[in-house]
């Protein structure tokens, strides 16, 4: 409550984030709607423009496309989705593309007329070109998100931020002052529920004296579209960048007789493993119900599992996790069915 003093030991800082606004482009949660706003649709709109192609415009334009909308992406960059591993976020574009999504990647819009019947965008090519209108039933802004510490007193308390606004912390969620903690999306690190819930755990933890511990290298992230798309550990980009020696495994979701029986048979699975110690480096899939697969392999490097120790575990048959187990094979040129 405004103007009411709290006392206490210790104070944890989990304010979330916002949706990142838009020049030009004013939410009402109408005809301009952020994800919130998309979820309380009253109608499917006939064509739903996504300002963003990154997880949650994907996501949501995926929901209206299976009710039926004609879903356009707009993206800045050139392609979506730009932290995913780059074969993975190419296959994905793909497989939305047959679906039905239409992508002006390379794109900017510049500003949002509100109609009577729609949106009118001034869309632009991002390295400056001739403009063009779109018009949109609705339309839905997902550019990303940033922390919300705006209005919680951290400045007078003496908290500092870095330059994105973002509480800074120790290792152990501990801010600069002392007895003040933050977790979650106000803080560095990807913005993720899960990743959130584990760092809470962990700080009441060591509130209470024991030895709560995130291990970063070991969160896994997951797109729910349809097929889903899930990620952890490095992508082939970033081992390249840090010059690390790699083996590639990936295996099939069409040669998966689960995956043929359910009629879903789009994607893949690729793991990552170190080319000296086998040791798992990154995994990323791209088919159906990759969020629950992802969870094997999230597992095996949380305990520094190589590629063969996930080749070499009984998965049962018929399931889609066998697909886990020949992509670990196919990492020292041993998959069975294929």
């Amino acid at each position: 409550m405004a103007g009411t003093a709290y006392g206490a030991k210790h104070f944890v800082i989990a304010t979330g984030s916002e949706s990142v606004p838009l020049k030009n482009v004013a939410v009402d949660e109408k005809r301009i709607v952020s994800s919130t706003g998309a979820l309380e649709l009253d109608a499917v709109p006939g064509h739903l423009v996504v300002i963003g192609g990154g997880v949650i415009g994907l996501e949501l334009g995926s929901v209206w496309r299976r009710l039926g909308a004609q879903v356009t992406v707009i993206e800045f960059l050139d392609r979506i989705t730009p932290g995913l591993d780059t074969e993975i976020s190419t296959a994905f574009q793909k497989i939305l593309t047959k679906q039905g999504f239409r992508f002006m990647l390379g794109h900017k819009v510049t500003g949002a007329l509100v109609t009577e019947g729609g949106v009118e965008l001034s869309v632009e090519p991002a390295q400056g070109g001739k403009a063009e209108q779109v018009k949109a039933d609705v339309v839905l802004l997902a550019i990303g998100r940033y922390a919300f510490t705006d209005g919680l007193g951290l400045e007078e308390a003496g908290v500092e931020t870095d330059a994105r606004d973002r509480v800074k912390t120790d290792p152990h969620f501990a801010t600069n002052v002392p007895g003040i903690y933050a977790i979650g999306d106000v803080i560095a690190g990807p913005m993720l529920a899960h990743k959130a819930e584990d760092e809470g755990v962990a700080l009441a933890e060591r509130l209470a004296g024991q030895a709560g511990h995130v291990n970063y290298d070991a969160i896994p992230s997951v797109v729910y579209t349809w097929p889903e798309v899930a990620a952890v550990g490095q992508t082939e980009e970033e081992l390249k960048a840090a010059g690390i020696a790699y083996k590639v495994g990936k295996f099939p979701f069409m040669a998966n007789g689960r995956a043929r029986a359910m009629g879903d048979t789009d994607g893949f699975v690729k793991i990552l493993s170190d080319k000296s110690t086998d040791r798992l480096l990154g995994a990323h899939i791209l088919g159906p119900d990759a969020g629950t697969l992802i969870a094997e392999l999230t597992t095996a490097m949380e305990f520094g599992a190589s590629a063969e120790d996930v080749a070499r575990i009984c998965h049962a048959h018929p399931t889609l996790s066998e697909v886990v187990k020949e992509a670990a094979l196919a990492a020292d040129g041993r998959a069975l069915h294929i």
